[in-house]
């Protein structure tokens, strides 16, 4: 059974983009966690058991490289910990996002910054290996994030970083209202979809090969949230997002792009399939420096 009226498809034309012939998107999976179908989407079954991801998505621009989400970090025992006992599941840790860059020689320069969906732990750990790296946050989610329980782990991992606060325009982008450009070319559209955390994100990505992205974070938890469509159950709904009502306006928004852009909730595995991995090549040596 749907939680969700199927809003009309999105039919106005795809928002013009320019992006650099050398423009790349690369999954670094993390690790996992497991949780049941029925606590993740209405009407899932409590015999199904998801696998969560918990990964960092590298996107390569020749004016400077963005990573979206931190996956776990080393000391992700130590995070989980210090949760509260009632949302720790099994889990099964990979190889740290640091710990992949480095595999293949990746020059951290390139990095402009760290981008959060937002500020929960299960996208943040990894920050405790990426110290260096400039922290891209939004005003919104700042605050959430020095203020609310759940951003207990943050305010650890992100001890000592430099915070580069980007600002939103009245730039309507595939029906949301509030936009950051981030190299001005169309590539990387950062979008305020503030229901699951008052300054939550979605990362909107085009490559110059032709496909389209929409990283949306934990707007929905797994890609059922999108094609049948469905919302969280009711207290899981209560016990997680901030504004459900507006986590639901940008769920519909969403569901309106499916088969127009590829959908990626942050935690669903399945989603990142085809997206490559890192691999040494040329791109991971050369820096271009860091812009504002």
């Amino acid at each position: 059974m749907t939680s969700l009226p199927r809003p009309p498809a999105w039919t106005a034309p795809l928002p013009p983009a320019e992006p650099p012939a050398d423009m790349t998107v690369h999954h670094l999976p993390t690790g996992t966690y497991e949780t049941r179908a029925a606590l993740a989407f209405r009407g899932g079954s409590f015999r199904d058991k998801r696998s969560f991801a918990a990964s960092a998505v590298l996107v390569r621009h020749p004016r400077g490289d963005l990573l979206i989400d931190a996956g776990f970090g080393a000391a992700v025992a130590e995070h989980i910990a210090m949760l509260p006992r009632f949302v720790r599941a099994p889990y099964q840790a990979g190889r740290t996002a640091a710990e992949q860059l480095d595999a293949i020689g990746y020059d951290r320069g390139r990095l402009l910054g760290v981008v959060p969906t937002h500020a929960h732990w299960d996208h943040v750990s990894g920050l405790d290996g990426l110290g260096g790296t400039p922290l891209w946050m939004n005003r919104l989610e700042r605050e959430y994030a020095a203020a609310d329980p759940d951003g207990k782990v943050y305010r650890q991992v992100s001890r000592g970083y430099e915070i580069h606060e980007y600002a939103f325009a009245d730039r309507p982008y595939l029906g949301f209202p509030s936009t950051y450009d981030v190299h001005g070319d169309g590539s990387v559209v950062i979008a305020l979809a503030g229901g699951h955390t008052t300054g939550s994100v979605i990362v909107f990505v085009t490559l110059p090969t032709g496909p389209r992205y929409a990283f949306v974070g934990d707007l929905a938890w797994q890609i059922d949230g999108i094609r049948r469509p469905a919302e969280r159950p009711w207290l899981m709904s209560r016990l997680a997002d901030s504004d459900p009502a507006q986590l639901r306006r940008d769920l519909l928004r969403v569901i309106a792009l499916d088969g127009l852009l590829r959908i990626v909730p942050a935690h669903d595995l399945g989603s990142y399939e085809g997206i490559p991995l890192l691999v040494p090549g040329p791109a991971a040596q050369t820096c271009p420096g860091r812009h504002a």
